[in-house]
């Protein structure tokens, strides 16, 4: 059965990182861009990770501009929007795509895994679906992930338990994450 850990990915440095380097850690995965309207998901997400970090829990963050233009910088101008507006302190990996011919391997992974299951309810739900049903059409059924800061966890084992879509309240992503802990 595969798991997160037969994955590699790259490092900001364009180094080859085996996801077995985080094997027995509760890992939230995330992808990320610094002008969207969710970059202030930066702020729990950091909180979260300084206080759980010590119980075996990290955040994978990926960059992505497949989604509005949203992330153009570099991964060096990335990294350093966010540890100065942000005080990101969790692993942040090179820039990726997540959908299309050529997604990320991992992103591909986590989507079959977890499909996406709608947006929830609301004002943001009905925006979201607009700009997604619209940025995602281009990529035809390789449209893996509709928005940026969608978020995966995985346990322990290396399985991926939840979906959360940029619309889910960061606290029950926290509520979430705790629990897996």
């Amino acid at each position: 059965m595969t798991t997160i850990y037969d994955f590699n990915v790259k490092d900001r440095a364009g180094n080859e990182v085996s996801l077995k380097d985080y094997e027995g850690k509760v890992l939230l995965i995330v992808n990320t861009a610094t002008g969207c309207g969710f970059t202030p998901h930066y702020d729990p997400l950091e909180a979260m990770y300084k206080e759980m970090r010590d119980q075996g829990f990290e955040i994978l963050d990926f960059p992505c501009n497949q989604f509005a233009n949203q992330a153009p910088e570099s991964d060096d101008e990335i990294h350093q929007f966010c540890t100065m507006k942000f005080g990101t302190e969790f692993p942040q990996f090179a820039k990726i795509d997540v959908n299309g011919e050529t997604a990320d391997p991992l992103f591909a992974f986590l989507a079959t895994e977890k499909p996406f299951e709608g947006f929830g309810k609301g004002l943001k739900m009905a925006a979201l679906n607009k700009f997604a049903k619209a940025n995602n059409k281009q990529f035809g059924d390789k449209a893996y992930i509709k928005w940026n800061f969608t978020k995966f966890l995985v346990d322990r084992e290396g399985n991926v338990v939840a979906r959360f879509e940029p619309t889910v309240d960061m606290d029950e992503v926290k509520k979430a994450v705790a629990a897996a802990l």
